[in-house]
């Protein structure tokens, strides 16, 4: 296909992907030779789906296992062919699919570098020039001249996602690849990540790690069972995913949220008084068979606000009416900054501060009482309603976004949260000469 639009690295139309299953292997000979009339049954792995990735984009993929995530990257890099539909590619790939698939176990760590690099389209001396990063990078020390056969998993994935990462690719596929090794060598994969992303290179991320994706991509593409839900807003399609996650999503009201843009929350002013959940618009879903009425955050007074000052202690509230028995409902909070990563939360089951099973027609409030160590900022609340029926995990009713909270502080740490570190300075010179006097009396 020719090139339609400069602008774009990845053009997606009508992908489709079908896989024929037999009940046993003689039958996929038997019908491959057309000895016999098999009828195989279809596995749609990919349906129709139609997606446009412009030069400079961070994009991101999520869905349920199966739902093709791996699939369309695999067609997209040109390890399997599609059924159905066209896929153009404008740029030079590196994909970090499966570490280490072209790897001849014989070969020498370096050797395999210079097999991989000459599979993706280099030079013998563009490889030579970037060598000595690659081994860098990967930190295996004199095992770089021993055959890959002889080393540990991780040492040969440190080396496989070296060599993938610092061959300078104009458009970089990663799937569910940057967790590998220890905790140092993640954060030196992130690391060159982050520089990707700051060199304007495009990039495709297929990732389970909810909050990588809200903090790398620009735009979140959901799949499910083949199918594209929808694209937008990280933010947006991780409330909707997450609704696919328990079996809640309903499509007309997921398409109709999409048009409109992003959820609506509850921001602003400070409240007065407790919210009614008839009072304002969120995403909210669940069986209910119980639901939460009420909710409000008090400070440190017992006053009802959305001002915080940090290092005060705080408290969420939320009332709850159940309309079934119920076994053993869950009641959780947790906290997201505006870019809808979730920053911490706690529930009932975590805490162990209820476990036990309630009426039709009981109310009950809960309460949530910790101490601000948020940085100064805003931030949003969730609350959720679940539980478990024997191995069945229930959303009884969730209410993301429902309440933001602002946090006044005058001393902001780096990170998330502060530490509320005790710091000691000491002059250890002169310590040393007290030490030193003693000694000669």
């Amino acid at each position: 296909m020719q090139k339609k639009d400069n602008d774009i690295a990845i053009q997606v139309e009508n992908l489709r992907k079908i896989y024929k299953l037999y009940d046993k292997p003689s039958d996929r000979l038997k019908d491959a030779l057309g000895l016999t009339k098999v009828k195989p049954k279809e596995h749609h792995a990919l349906k129709d789906v139609s997606l446009t990735i412009k030069n400079g984009e961070c994009v991101g993929i999520i869905g349920t296992n199966g739902s093709g995530k791996s699939t369309i990257l695999k067609i997209i890099t040109g390890v399997l062919n599609p059924t159905m539909g066209t896929v153009t590619v404008n740029g030079r790939i590196s994909a970090l699919l499966e570490l280490g698939a072209g790897f001849n176990m014989e070969y020498t760590g370096i050797e395999n570098i210079y097999l991989n690099g000459t599979m993706i389209g280099f030079s013998k001396e563009e490889i030579d020039a970037k060598l000595q990063d690659i081994l860098d990078f990967a930190d295996i020390g004199e095992f770089a001249n021993q055959p890959v056969k002889t080393y540990s998993s991780g040492m040969f994935v440190r080396l496989a996602f070296a060599v993938a990462i610092n061959i300078e690719p104009e458009i970089l596929i990663v799937d569910e690849a940057l967790s590998v090794g220890d905790v140092f060598f993640q954060s030196k994969c992130y690391r060159k990540f982050e520089e990707f992303k700051e060199q304007g290179k495009t990039i495709l991320f297929v990732s389970h790690d909810l909050g990588s994706i809200t903090k790398y991509c620009d735009r979140v593409i959901l799949l499910d069972q083949g199918t594209k839900l929808g694209e937008g807003a990280p933010k947006q399609m991780i409330d909707i995913y997450k609704q696919v996650l328990v079996g809640q999503y309903n499509m007309s009201a997921g398409q109709e949220m999409m048009e409109n843009g992003d959820t609506v929350v509850q921001t602003g002013k400070e409240q007065q008084n407790s919210v009614s959940v008839e009072d304002v618009e969120a995403l909210e879903y669940g069986t209910k068979q119980a639901r939460i009425t009420e909710y409000y955050v008090e400070d440190s007074k017992g006053k009802h606000t959305n001002a915080l000052i940090k290092g005060d202690e705080f408290t969420v509230h939320m009332k709850v009416e159940f309309m079934e028995d119920l076994p053993a409902p869950i009641f959780a909070l947790s906290i997201k900054d505006v870019r809808g990563i979730e920053i911490t939360g706690t529930n009932t089951m975590i805490e162990k501060a209820f476990l036990e099973p309630v009426r039709a027609g009981e109310k009950k409030e809960i309460t949530f009482r910790q101490k601000m160590s948020l940085q100064g900022g805003d931030y949003l609340i969730s609350l959720g309603l679940t539980g478990f029926e024997g191995n069945d995990f229930k959303v009884y009713h969730r209410l993301y976004d429902i309440m933001s909270i602002s946090v006044i502080s005058d001393k902001n740490t780096v990170g998330y949260y502060d530490m509320d570190s005790t710091i000691t300075v000491r002059d250890v010179k002169k310590t040393q000469e007290k030490i030193i006097q003693y000694r000669n009396a």
